[in-house]
């Protein structure tokens, strides 16, 4: 029998594993972008949670924690696969979540759709899509990836878990 364990991926934070029995998980999503990439040929899966789209109003934080813009997040993210022998963006499955609008009074700064379309562009410049979305809205979420079977979950209080 495998033991479970559960890498969390923190604000800004990037996990990329092949370990077997491995989940990697995100919590409270509400504005923020889950993104999720898995290499299904590589038995890889990785995760980064995306907080601002874009690092030019924080160079210093870009450069130590890349993951908490969606311009320099999802890149770090491919070089991680990268290091892991996962060249090939079309081996390369993405799905994202999250990007709700948690502050519905304040339409002009709807920080969770940013998130979502400066995360997409990212994509779209590396010539890649994601193949699923659960996005939007007005509610947090919980994504998580298993390494052994690919499978992305959404979790969300109130709404129950379903896959992505």
């Amino acid at each position: 029998m495998i033991n479970k364990q559960i890498l969390m991926v923190g604000l800004g934070h990037i996990q990329v594993s092949k370990t077997p029995g491995t989940i990697i998980k995100a919590m409270a999503l509400g504005s923020c972008v889950g993104l999720v990439v898995i290499a299904p040929r590589y038995r890889t899966v990785g995760m980064v949670h995306i907080v601002l789209p874009d690092s030019k109003i924080d160079k210093d934080r870009a450069s130590i924690t890349p993951g908490y813009f969606a311009d320099t997040g999802i890149q770090a993210l491919m070089d991680e696969f990268k290091k892991r022998g996962v060249h090939n963006r079309r081996d390369m499955i993405i799905k994202i979540a999250g990007g709700a609008r948690v502050m519905a009074a304040n339409n002009s700064f709807d920080i969770g759709k940013r998130n979502v379309l400066a995360s997409k562009k990212q994509l779209w410049q590396c010539q890649m899509a994601p193949l699923a979305e659960d996005i939007g809205a007005s509610y947090s979420r919980t994504m998580w990836v298993e390494v052994d079977t690919g499978r992305v979950f959404i979790e969300s209080p109130g709404r129950g878990r379903w896959e992505l």
